[in-house]
């Protein structure tokens, strides 16, 4: 069986629309990334900053998979309840189907830049990993903002894709296929992660900290789950290695794997503040 091959990088921005196959590989993705230790790490820090409790309303905005709703779920008790919303129709069907019912967590689909929540609705909201992808990361900042209560917190968890680097391999090929990827994705903001504390503060948000969690990949399938560019499965019609430069990539990373030599890093950061 051949594998799927996925649309071009446009596509993306309506995962209701892909077909079966794909959309099934991307949830795969999103789950194995859940569970990978590094994720688990930043998630963790995120959880330190938002500082659930019994009895809180939360949303959770890009919900994904909903392993993080299910916890926030858990900490909030049957007094409390969390709001898991995504763009994609989908995608909260699938997360909902693991969800056990006696868990109070409301699923909904929204989006990011236009919220249909009343302003003041939530103790706490975190949105993980979805501002890199939208057109105006300021206005869903904003509109995360206004649902969030006085005195309750905000906390964004984002990449900087341009903090990506890779040790074992000639340095002329990782230049080459970092500059690919870092160029792949139209409207892509690889610059996100960093910029959260700056974003938080012109939101008007008060005690804004922010945390670099540095991501340590020492084997070539470990840096796979997260960084997709270490993946040899993801099929050449995704661009993200070009097709010039694709065997030898690969070769390169292998061999580095095989002697033990291989490292790569990726700064994902956590940045959390309260709304005045």
């Amino acid at each position: 069986m051949t594998e799927p091959e996925p649309p071009d990088t446009g596509a993306f921005s309506d995962i209701d629309a892909l077909p079966e196959p794909i959309f099934e590989l991307i949830l795969g993705v999103l789950r194995r990334m859940a569970e990978h230790p590094e994720i688990q790490r930043v998630r963790q820090v995120a959880w330190d900053a938002l500082r659930p409790g019994p009895g809180q309303r939360l949303l959770d905005a890009g919900a994904g998979g909903g392993e993080v709703a299910r916890a926030l779920a858990a900490a909030v008790g049957s007094d409390g309840e969390v709001v898991a919303m995504d763009s994609s129709a989908r995608t909260l069907e699938a997360a909902r189907a693991l969800t056990p019912a006696d868990l109070p967590v409301r699923f909904t689909r929204g989006n990011i830049m236009d919220l249909e929540f009343p302003s003041e609705t939530f103790h706490g909201v975190r949105s993980e990993r979805v501002l890199q992808h939208v057109p105006d990361p300021d206005r869903a900042v904003a509109e995360l903002a206004r649902v969030t209560r006085s005195g309750g917190r905000l906390c964004l968890i984002d990449t900087d894709w341009e903090s990506a680097a890779v040790d074992g391999v000639p340095a002329d090929l990782a230049a080459a296929v970092r500059d690919r990827m870092l160029g792949i994705a139209r409207d892509h903001h690889n610059d996100m992660g960093r910029t959260l504390r700056r974003r938080l503060v012109r939101a008007g948000l008060g005690e804004v900290t922010t945390t670099p969690v540095t991501c340590l990949f020492l084997d070539p399938a470990s840096a796979a789950v997260v960084m997709p560019v270490f993946d040899p499965r993801v099929p050449p019609a995704a661009g993200m290695v070009p097709d010039d430069l694709r065997d030898r990539w690969f070769a390169e990373v292998a061999a580095a794997g095989g002697r033990g030599e291989f490292l790569a890093v990726l700064t994902i950061w956590v940045a959390a503040g309260v709304r005045r």
